[in-house]
């Protein structure tokens, strides 16, 4: 071990240590969280986990699910002021944080505010207040005249300070839990998972008796989260990105030794593609295709003529 790896092994030995002798909630915690998240000035609401108070706001509860949250303090889950205010809080404990505009959204920036070719935009689009994507960023058309657009980049809640109000509901034990809780920073959706040891062999490398290195195989066990992907997030640009930093996240935070996700891809209720699929996988020539066409007594002229005008 060098020298710099020595010196960050005494540190994180000694943060531990200073987290086992304080008092109260400390980085690292999983905690169960209940909040609601306003602007100050409007009272715009910006999050909650509160179902009724979403539908107060008229957002639509069908859309995404409303509950506590399972955090994780020191993970950047929350507003850093927010976390400072948890830390060394009780289970019980309720708090109320202002949120500088700097620090939740963003200052408002005027150089934001660019005008763009309106060619850039899709015709459906082009009206003041509609969201667009341009070259890679997000923002909303503010007016449109002629064949250029004002689209204000900033975010809709920039220069907005935000008040937040918490209850600390519990502190999250049970590992599968937690690595629920941390997959749904990313998307809102719930997996199952569980946890399991395995014996898996390794190869390692020792020395033999005349000191040269060699290669051993050694059974060891260990602990393996499994999560069952859902087909939806198949096509989640997102997850295919990202599933090795989020596992890894994921190892990191609740201890175990790998991360398997096992992903389904059922073919059945697809129809005729799933069919086409299956027989093309099977190597089908010319001739069974023509034989196919000739037993469903289709005419082939007819069936190119409609193929055609599909186009």
């Amino acid at each position: 071990m060098s020298e710099e790896e020595a010196a960050e092994a005494d540190d994180a030995e000694e943060a531990a240590d200073e987290n086992e002798d304080a008092d109260g909630l400390q980085d690292g915690d999983f905690v169960r969280l209940a909040y609601t998240a306003r602007t100050v000035d409007e009272g715009e609401l910006v999050d909650t986990t509160d179902a009724e108070v979403a539908e107060e706001a008229d957002v639509d509860t069908d859309e995404q699910t409303f509950e506590p949250r399972t955090l994780v303090l020191g993970a950047g889950q929350l507003f850093e002021s927010v976390e400072e205010d948890i830390i060394g809080k009780e289970v019980g404990d309720e708090g109320s944080v202002v949120v500088p505009a700097a620090e939740a959204f963003g200052e408002y920036d005027d150089e934001q505010v660019r005008t763009v070719s309106s060619e850039k935009i899709p015709e459906d689009s082009r009206y003041p207040g509609a969201h667009v994507d341009i070259e890679g960023e997000h923002g909303h058309i503010v007016t449109i005249v002629g064949g250029r657009a004002r689209v204000d980049f900033n975010h809709p809640l920039a220069g907005e300070d935000v008040e937040y109000e918490y209850e600390i509901l519990g502190v999250v034990e049970d590992r599968v839990e937690q690595a629920q809780g941390l997959l749904s920073t990313y998307f809102d959706t719930e997996l199952d998972m569980r946890i399991e040891t395995d014996e898996v062999e390794e190869e390692t490398t020792v020395e033999n008796e005349d000191g040269e290195p060699e290669t051993e195989t050694e059974t060891v066990e260990k602990e393996t989260l499994y999560i069952d992907s859902d087909p939806q997030l198949q096509f989640n640009q997102q997850w295919m990105m990202g599933k090795q930093q989020i596992a890894q996240d994921i190892i990191d935070r609740i201890g175990v030794d790998r991360v398997i996700i096992q992903e389904v891809i059922d073919g059945q209720g697809m129809g005729p593609m799933g069919g086409m699929g299956g027989m093309m996988g099977g190597g089908a020539g010319a001739g069974d295709i023509e034989d196919a066409v000739a037993d469903a007594d289709v005419d082939a002229e007819e069936l190119v003529e409609e193929l055609e005008d599909v186009e």
